[in-house]
């Protein structure tokens, strides 16, 4: 894209993206931290001298923002990781005969050639996440009489979980690494939304009843949110 292009020349030590978005209604920018990318959102039929201007403009903040990002968390053998909030070594399993994959006494054993290793440990975060946040949100749906439509995750950036107008429910999968009640936090605040489909004070009191003293996990997300994206 002619903007990218340009943009590179702005040397702000990170790619540029540009995205259109059909219901944007000014531009802005963000920072995609598994990616170090800078991500530039643009109403349909920005110019590029518009846009670029918007970017020079903001250097200063894309600069401490790309410098606060915590350096990235690879999933390599030695590797120390929180699954659950709970600190977990990555330990290449040599033994023919074992799981691929083994979690137990603080280690995540797992069988793999070297090169697979981070795949393979990705693989299975994503696995569990599914699983966990599926029958966490069904738990909870069925607690306040719904149901919903269906439960995925997905490597979002922007947001923890969404619950679309239909009742399908998502989750950023890496909020496996989180701690439990953040976890059940986010589950029940896209649970309520079954039943709520708004922020009010109706709804506000419903996640409070699904996870109690919800302030806490809200504020821990907004302080860890670029060190849960930077693993992986």
């Amino acid at each position: 894209m002619q903007i990218e292009a340009q943009a590179a020349a702005l040397a702000f030590g990170a790619p540029v993206t540009v995205r259109t978005r059909r219901n944007a209604r000014r531009m802005t920018l963000r920072i995609n931290a598994p990616e170090r990318e800078i991500v530039l959102v643009l109403p349909p039929g920005v110019p590029a001298a518009k846009a670029l201007h918007f970017l020079a403009q903001n250097e200063a903040w894309v600069a401490a923002r790309l410098a606060a990002l915590p350096p990235r968390r690879p999933f390599a053998e030695g590797a120390v990781i929180p699954l659950r909030g709970v600190p977990h070594r990555i330990v290449r399993e040599t033994d023919p005969a074992a799981p691929l994959i083994a979690i137990a006494g603080g280690e995540i054993r797992v069988r793999a050639d070297p090169r697979h290793l981070p795949r393979r440990v990705k693989d299975h975060l994503v696995a569990l996440a599914r699983e966990e946040f599926g029958a966490r949100a069904r738990d909870l749906a069925r607690a306040i009489g719904r149901r919903p439509l269906r439960v995925g995750v997905r490597d979002t950036k922007s947001r923890w979980g969404s619950c679309s107008a239909k009742g399908a429910l998502s989750f950023c999968w890496r909020l496996i690494l989180a701690p439990e009640r953040v976890i059940q936090y986010v589950v029940a605040h896209e649970v309520a939304h079954l039943a709520e489909m708004n922020h009010g004070p109706r709804f506000r009191r419903l996640v409070e009843s699904l996870a109690p003293q919800s302030a806490e996990p809200r504020a821990w997300l907004a302080r860890h949110r670029s060190e849960l994206l930077c693993y992986g």
